[in-house]
């Protein structure tokens, strides 16, 4: 941002000049919504899938054509959406998302306990006893987790 005096442009008041830039930016929220149906795509990258979606959109289309529909573009348009899906939907399939595997387990829950008792004993009674005790509990619970989470990430 920058001001310009009065001397710059002959009128009294003092001209600002800014740049500005946008960005656009997509929520993940709104992108991986799951209860949308979306097409696995990746198979498109095999020849003989893309051309059997080519040809099956192709057929639709072309049974399409002796319809008229001069008077009502937009049922034109909705017919032509619905039935480019239906194809895709039938040489793609759908996407599945992935279930990750849950990793908390019983010892998990354990360590969870033993550093909530420990965090409520510190509170309690903030002696060097207790913050050293925390410390130690919260270092092997971190420890823990990390490990199992590695151990389902290898498996």
């Amino acid at each position: 941002m920058r001001s310009f005096s009065e001397t710059y442009c002959d009128i009294d008041n003092y001209v600002v000049v800014a740049n500005v830039s946008a960005r656009l930016a997509v929520s993940k929220q709104v992108t991986q919504n799951f209860h949308m149906k979306r097409f696995n795509l990746r198979k498109l990258n095999k020849l003989k899938v893309s051309k059997q979606c080519q040809i099956t959109i192709s057929n639709r289309l072309e049974t399409m054509k002796n319809l008229n529909y001069s008077e009502d573009v937009i049922r034109a348009w909705k017919n032509i959406k619905e039935n480019v899906k239906t194809s895709a939907k039938d040489s793609l399939g759908l996407y599945e998302f992935k279930q990750h595997s849950p990793w908390v387990d019983a010892e998990c829950l354990r360590f969870l306990d033993q550093r909530k008792q420990a965090t409520m004993q510190c509170l309690q009674d903030p002696n060097q006893n207790n913050v050293g005790s925390l410390n130690k509990v919260r270092c092997e619970a971190s420890r823990h987790f990390r490990n199992e989470k590695k151990g389902i990430s290898e498996r």
